[in-house]
């Protein structure tokens, strides 16, 4: 029998009922950029409706999420002082250690902190690890990796999120939080990271461009799919809770090849260069936005995704009430 479609009765209802892709407000994940100092909340120019928070200010964000449900936030620390080995990312009292002790006291567990670790932020170069003649070395800067994600974890973090993509990290990661009485701390690995243009806001706002050189001798190679999944896989053998591919909008394939892969959770990144793109083009009356916003997330999760980290979390919470999509 050919299938064929048929106008029925109730067939918005019934649409709803039958979909193949659901997405749930719980897997939404919204990134946060927190600065050091107090009374801060400033807009980011390449991203229009994204704002740095102090600690004290961050709070009026959070209640939004909770509003409509976010209860998960990634958080992404710029420090005030920056140096060659980014040593403000482990301090005891840095920006994100701080933001973390805050949100837990006000929150406890109402508020599930995850922490993006890397030192691009941090470094006066602008490089995910340590520089050796003007070259990121891999094993040196493991340790470091390591210290920061045990740092976060004493400060309270919920779960941990590698992003500089140096090889061995997350076993490193794994062994010094077990190490430190952290074995139940899991870790969300950026497994599967690209090289891409599309980061292009974020450096904006975290102030992380690279001082020189780039960034593709350590992310992947935006022609390579089967690479995206071997490292997956590395990151599953080294202890890696949850993966993530990153970006989302132009890596569905990859997400679809991890997903298949693995049998982790998968994440995947809305990133900033996709929320800006939208913001543009829908300032400009050349498409709308909710629509679109809410047709890139369904695409990710049809592709695989199980958690979904976007600067929309809020609205595509209300569009999920709405009953526009979910």
């Amino acid at each position: 029998m050919l299938y064929r479609a048929r106008r029925i009765r109730g067939g918005d209802t019934i649409r709803r009922m039958v979909r193949e892709t659901r997405i749930d407000v719980a897997s939404l994940v919204y990134p946060m950029f927190i600065v050091e100092g107090s009374n801060i909340k400033e807009e980011i120019n390449s991203m229009p409706g994204q704002y740095r928070y102090s600690k004290d200010r961050c709070f009026e964000k959070i209640d939004e999420l909770l509003s409509v449900g976010v209860r998960a936030v990634l958080l992404f620390g710029i420090p005030e002082h920056k140096d060659e080995i980014g040593s403000a990312a482990y301090h005891e009292h840095g920006v994100v250690q701080e933001a973390v002790k805050a949100i837990k006291e006000k929150y406890a567990d109402e508020v599930y902190v995850i922490t993006d670790v890397c030192m691009c932020e941090y470094t006066s170069h602008g490089h995910c690890g340590i520089i050796d003649n003007f070259y990121v070395d891999n094993d040196a800067t493991l340790p470091s990796l390591a210290k920061i994600s045990v740092s976060h974890a004493k400060a309270g973090a919920d779960m941990i999120a590698p992003s500089d993509m140096m090889d061995g990290r997350i076993k490193a990661i794994r062994e010094a939080l077990d190490g430190e009485g952290f074995k139940n701390t899991p870790i969300m690995s950026y497994s599967t990271k690209y090289a891409s243009a599309f980061y292009g806001p974020f450096r904006d706002a975290a102030g992380s461009a690279p001082a020189y050189g780039d960034r593709k001798s350590y992310q992947m190679d935006v022609h390579n799919a089967v690479e995206g999944v071997k490292e997956a896989l590395q990151d599953v053998t080294e202890g890696a809770d949850i993966l993530m591919v990153k970006p989302a909008m132009s890596y569905l394939d990859v997400l679809y090849r991890v997903k298949e892969a693995t049998n982790l959770p998968v994440a995947t990144y809305s990133v900033s260069g996709e929320y800006a793109m939208v913001k543009a083009a829908s300032k400009l009356n050349y498409l709308d936005e909710e629509r679109i916003m809410c047709e890139m997330a369904v695409a990710a999760y049809r592709a695989g995704a199980d958690i979904y980290i976007t600067y929309y979390a809020k609205e595509l919470a209300e569009c999920i009430k709405k009953g526009l999509i979910g």
